[in-house]
């Protein structure tokens, strides 16, 4: 597809947001309504917002204000009548499914934070740093000459991968164990969880651990011209819901084909980038990882919002007696782990020309 890249700096390209009322959905419009290349131009949600100014409709949890620009505008149904290039999706499971496929179908650049199609053999699962590769999945989707869907990863899923890929790619992986505590905004709907989660943890996250076992097999997978061909190695999960606002910390452990040095390991993280960084796009971390040596670090308070919550904190590397070694990551789970990895794909298929207005 051919593009004027000169273009999106004159004017913005406008964009939807598919279940906008909810924590993602308003994580979406925090991020774009500051943003460079894209303008919000129609927040969507359901019939129970849909005719509400936007002010009134959603119960705004994010830490800087709505701006009023963006509350005065009237929420609209999911259907794909807009004037805009990108649906980013936010929406619930429970409907995002035919509700994405329907905006493909329109012609929509349709960039899902949702479940529903992550997993689907043509849908790109994709952290712009990991596996922008697999792009090349999208000239096997057929809804429509423009439109297509990409997918983000599980949000324990996107800090994982990330740490994992510099080491896939020079030891190669047997096994990996992973441990996760996750934060309340993870679920949705804070005020419900945090009760439940008060001075307790939760050790059990519906579906949460099937995905963490899946995903990243598909991600660090590799495209063979028409397919992805997953991973070869094996993921055990266990995962947590613990009293912490934003932020997942994960334990991992991981045994490897090769024999590894600390401080390569080290080494690798440091010096990881991805073609965002290449391109200078405007959401990329300039550094994707940041290694801690302090034996207390990564925390959740202290490190969640490194280069605007957009990089993975890790930390503690060391030998492990039934693997090989372990360590501790941290990522910001709506930023880095929802809606920011969504812009930064939909940033990365405006340079690569899959986007255009």
């Amino acid at each position: 597809m051919s593009m004027n890249v000169e273009f999106y700096y004159r004017k913005k390209i406008p964009v939807t947001i598919l279940g906008a009322t909810g924590l993602v959905g308003q994580r979406f419009v925090q991020l774009l309504s500051v943003h460079p290349w894209f303008a919000i131009e129609c927040l969507a949600a359901s019939e129970k917002s849909a005719g509400q100014l936007y002010a009134e409709a959603v119960d705004w949890q994010m830490a800087t204000p709505l701006p009023d620009e963006i509350g005065q505008i009237r929420v609209a149904k999911c259907e794909p009548d807009h004037q805009t290039a990108i649906a980013f999706s936010a929406l619930d499971c429970s409907v995002a499914g035919p509700i994405e496929e329907l905006y493909a179908g329109e012609g929509y650049a349709v960039i899902s934070n949702s479940k529903n199609h992550r997993m689907d053999p043509f849908v790109p699962l994709v952290i712009p740093e990991v596996n922008s590769r697999h792009f090349k999945l999208l000239e096997k989707q057929s809804y429509h000459e423009n439109g297509f869907i990409v997918t983000n990863p599980n949000c324990v899923v996107i800090g994982l991968a990330m740490a994992l890929k510099p080491l896939h790619d020079q030891y190669g992986f047997e096994s990996i164990h992973v441990s996760t505590m996750q934060a309340i905004s993870g679920a949705g709907n804070q005020k419900a969880t945090k009760l439940e989660v008060d001075d307790n943890v939760i050790p059990y996250i519906a579906e949460e651990e099937e995905k963490v076992e899946s995903e990243p097999l598909k991600i660090l997978g590799t495209f063979t011209g028409d397919r992805i061909a997953n991973a070869d190695f094996k993921i055990s999960a266990q995962c947590n819901r613990v009293p912490v606002s934003e932020g997942h910390l994960e334990n991992i452990s991981v045994k490897l084909k090769q024999k590894a040095i600390k401080q390569d390991i080290i080494d690798l993280w440091k010096n990881f980038k991805g073609e965002p960084q290449g391109l200078g796009l405007p959401s990329a971390p300039k550094y994707p990882i940041h290694y801690f040596h302090e034996d207390q670090f990564p925390q959740p308070k202290k490190q969640r919002d490194v280069e605007n919550g957009m990089a993975v904190s890790i930390g503690r590397v060391r030998e492990c007696a039934n693997f090989d070694w372990k360590f501790s990551i941290l990522s910001h789970n709506t930023i880095r782990g929802a809606a920011g990895c969504a812009i930064l794909n939909a940033e990365l298929l405006v340079k690569q020309g899959y986007i255009y207005w």
